[in-house]
Order: structure tokens, then C-alpha cells, then sequence
């Protein structure tokens, strides 16, 4: 049997705030072909603009429930009373394509990952300090006092997370966008080249 190799699944994650979403954009502007998301499914509404299929698979919570009732999740979580799960169809449509497939997903998520067979690679994101991440989550105004505090708590725990060992793969500290930027880059292609082998 040969093995044959087939694209990574990667794991970004890091707490609310840390630019993640601004680094995986661009990760995906400069290599379109190469990657692809999992479209999560989450029982919160669409906020303007967003698509059913493209940003979310937007479900009742009944039908959620039920995909979690029959094992159709790698990972799944509720924040403020929503919840949001990567299923694992949506993870193989990806593969299938060709592509890597990245998982933005919270500490939760990651945990639940590690107990799956994806063979699936780390990265967390940090902040260069949670005074810092505190500034950008208030810059953004868009949150309430509550709702800044409980980010905050949960970036807390998720930094203690991102110190124990194995866990990540590897940490980056997102204190200059460009040099967080390149870090992460030259990871990713490095695990991309690579890839996972299987022996079918």
C-alpha cells in the first residue's frame, strides 16, 4: 500500500480580539487555492449580508440538538446562549476539494479536536499582553461593559491553555501585524508541504 498524502487540517485559535480573522484573511488572499474553511453551523440569526451555506449554516435549535445527538460534530460550543459546531462533513467537503482546511474555533473546540482522528495541526494567536487585548476589544465598540469583561475572562483561561505543553504546535504573538503575519505564513506552508499521510 502507498501512502499517499492528503491536505492538513489546521487549527487557528486565540481569543477573541487577538487579529486572527485579520491574519487569516489575508492568508487566504495570498493563497486562494490552497485553503478552504469549514462553514460552521450556529443557531444565532444572520447579521446583514450574511448568507445561509456561506458565512454559517444557520439552524434551529432543535436541529442543532439533534446533529449533536447524532455524533454529526467534531466540535461544538455555546457562547451567550448561541451555539456553533464544525461538523465533520463540513470538514471533509474541504479535504475533498483538495484543500486544507482551517478551523477558527475557540479553546473548547480545540480540546474536542484532539480527541478526533483529523491528525490535525495547532496554532494559537496571542495577544502581546491582556491589557493590550483589552484596548482593541474596547477600540471596537461594538461590545457592552458585560460582554468585554466576559471576553476577557475567557482570554484569560485560554492563554493558561495556550501554556501547557503539546497542546499548540506553535504560539504566535500578535504584537506587529506583519511580523504575526509572517510567522504564521511560513507555519502554515510549512505544514501544507507536508501534508498527512495516509496509506489507502
Amino acid at each position: 500500500m502507498a501512502p499517499i498524502t492528503t491536505p492538513p487540517v489546521i487549527v487557528i485559535s486565540g481569543p477573541s480580539g487577538t487579529g486572527k480573522s485579520t491574519l487569516l484573511k489575508r492568508l487566504f488572499a495570498d493563497y486562494p487555492d490552497n485553503f478552504g474553511f469549514s462553514v460552521s453551523h450556529t443557531t444565532r440569526p444572520p447579521r446583514a449580508g450574511e448568507r445561509d451555506g456561506i458565512e454559517y449554516h444557520f439552524v434551529t435549535p432543535d436541529h442543532f440538538t439533534q446533529l449533536v445527538a447524532d455524533n454529526k460534530f467534531i466540535e461544538h460550543a455555546t457562547f451567550a446562549g448561541k451555539s456553533y459546531g464544525t461538523s465533520i462533513q463540513a470538514v471533509k467537503d474541504v479535504v475533498n476539494q483538495g484543500r486544507a482546511c482551517i478551523l477558527d474555533i475557540e479553546m473548547e473546540g480545540v480540546k474536542q479536536v484532539k480527541k478526533t482522528d483529523l491528525n490535525a495541526k495547532f496554532l494559537f494567536v496571542a495577544p502581546p499582553s491582556v491589557e493590550e487585548l483589552e484596548k482593541r476589544l474596547r477600540g471596537r465598540g461594538t461590545e457592552s461593559e458585560d460582554a468585554v469583561q466576559k471576553r476577557l475572562e475567557q482570554a484569560v483561561k485560554e492563554l493558561e491553555y495556550s501554556k501547557v505543553d503539546g497542546v499548540h504546535d506553535r504560539v504566535v504573538v500578535n504584537d506587529d501585524l506583519e511580523k504575526a503575519y509572517k510567522e504564521l505564513n511560513e507555519w502554515v506552508m510549512e505544514v501544507l508541504q507536508k501534508g498527512v499521510a495516509e496509506t489507502i
